[in-house]
């Protein structure tokens, strides 16, 4: 069991939580420390040092009856306390009011004795304290906020309110922060599906900028990479062509009675291979995705496969999405004439599955072992102990199809096929985000987190 398990997997929540835990920490601390030591500390000092005023009070009376007027007057004058002596012998019974104030309590009995009682009065904020006497009853009236801090509440709800605000401030800061780090994962994956993303601009924390122009300079450089790669190919190809040109010209030129059927056909099939290079280098890196129908090219794709083979075509009707047509047509034509090659009948099947479109391609041929499955999707791989031997090609159908599903967030599998022979899976996602992140690829980092 891992604390990761229990925590939230994105970076804002992550967060979010690494604020909120020791804010709450602290204010509960905080609050705790204070109502256990300063308030209580500070309504003992509060209650002890009316006590002792009432206390004197009482003595007072006691002693000196008959100055007992003057002393109260004077004690009400100065504000020190609200006293009175009364001869009503209801008044030795505790006053109408609400109990209150413990700390208050104790200190009474411990300055002024046993006999006496106290309430709190709501409806005045007032403390009423009643110490009977021998022939009536000192009553006393106070504030409560004399003995008691009212104001701690107020302190604890604006310590939450300052604690929510700074939690609001930060959430706008870090939710910034975090955008600037989506954009940064929006363009990474546009430029390896090879899209532009003219509105990429670095922004966000210096680490973060560091980051987006460490992208850009390496875009920059797979992309001359490329060109140089296409440039070189294509020159080869074009050098290649010319000498061909001309064994292709002398073939023409040779007497009818000479058999140059082998040699045309070697040119023919040194031309497709040509073209297979280049195609393979290229890679149809120019074609930008648009909205298509994937059924439509499957079909496009394979429909020639019925004068080779036998063929079955199987889909769901239309599925629309996001892709580069003429890339993901190669791609799913070299799946079917590979499958054409291999086998006396093929089956394309267009399907949906949780979020996924997915393109099956199988044969009843030979197969692959199932461990040759990632050696097959190496370039130039041929299988040839594995397939048959006479079927020409250049080992780069499945190198190709695999870099276009990987180019549109998928990937192509390899399998057994139900017809007997191999079947070949293209999977497709259909819910890439606007970050350019698909659910797949969010499962993966969570995984890995």
């Amino acid at each position: 069991m891992r604390l990761r398990d229990y925590t939230p997997r994105g970076y804002n929540a992550r967060h979010i939580l690494i604020l909120i835990v020791p804010m709450m920490v602290f204010v509960i601390s905080m609050t705790l420390f204070f109502f256990n030591t300063h308030v209580q500390q500070v309504n003992a000092k509060l209650s002890r040092s009316y006590a002792q005023e009432l206390a004197l009070a009482a003595e007072q009376y006691r002693a000196h009856p008959e100055n007992w007027a003057d002393f109260a007057a004077a004690m009400n004058r100065r504000q020190i306390m609200q006293i009175e002596f009364s001869a009503d012998p209801a008044l030795k019974n505790p006053p109408p009011g609400q109990p209150c104030c413990e700390q208050l309590g104790r200190e009474l009995h411990n300055f002024v004795g046993p006999s006496f009682s106290y309430a709190f009065l709501p409806e005045t904020d007032v403390i009423e304290v009643r110490v009977p006497q021998a022939n009536g009853t000192l009553v006393s009236r106070f504030d409560r906020k004399r003995v008691v801090i009212v104001t701690a509440p107020q302190f604890i709800g604006w310590s939450l309110g300052f604690s929510l605000l700074l939690l609001v401030t930060s959430y706008m800061f870090l939710r910034n922060q975090v955008r600037s780090i989506l954009q940064l994962s929006w363009a990474a994956d546009a430029f390896g599906r090879g899209e532009e993303a003219p509105d990429f601009k670095p922004s966000g924390a210096l680490e973060v900028r560091r980051a987006a122009r460490s992208l850009i300079r390496m875009k920059n450089r797979i992309r001359r990479y490329a060109d140089q790669r296409t440039a070189m190919l294509a020159g080869v190809s074009h050098d290649l062509r010319t000498p061909l040109a001309r064994l292709k010209l002398e073939l023409a030129m040779l007497p009818k009675d000479h058999d140059a059927k082998a040699a045309k056909a070697d040119i023919v099939e040194m031309e497709r291979m040509l073209d297979g290079y280049l195609a393979f280098a290229r890679g149809e890196e120019g074609e930008q995705p648009i909205e298509a129908n994937l059924t439509a090219i499957a079909q496009e794709a394979t429909s020639h496969l019925a004068q080779r083979t036998q063929f079955e075509f199987v889909g769901v009707g239309p599925v629309t999405m996001r892709l580069r047509p003429l890339a993901l047509k190669r791609a799913i034509a070299n799946l079917g004439n590979n499958a054409a090659d291999h086998g006396k009948k093929v089956r394309v099947t267009i399907s949906r599955e949780a979020g996924e479109a997915v393109v099956i391609v199988e044969d009843d041929g030979a197969g692959i072992p199932p461990e040759l499955y990632e050696e097959a999707f190496k370039p130039f791989s041929r299988l040839d102990a594995a397939r048959n031997q006479n079927v020409s090609g250049v080992g780069l159908g499945l190198t190709i199809a695999r870099d276009t599903a990987r180019a549109h967030g998928g990937d192509v599998t390899l399998g057994k096929s139900f017809l007997g022979g191999l079947r070949a899976v293209i999977r497709l996602p259909f819910d890439v985000d606007a970050h350019g992140r698909t659910r797949e690829q969010d499962e993966d980092d969570t995984i890995e987190a």
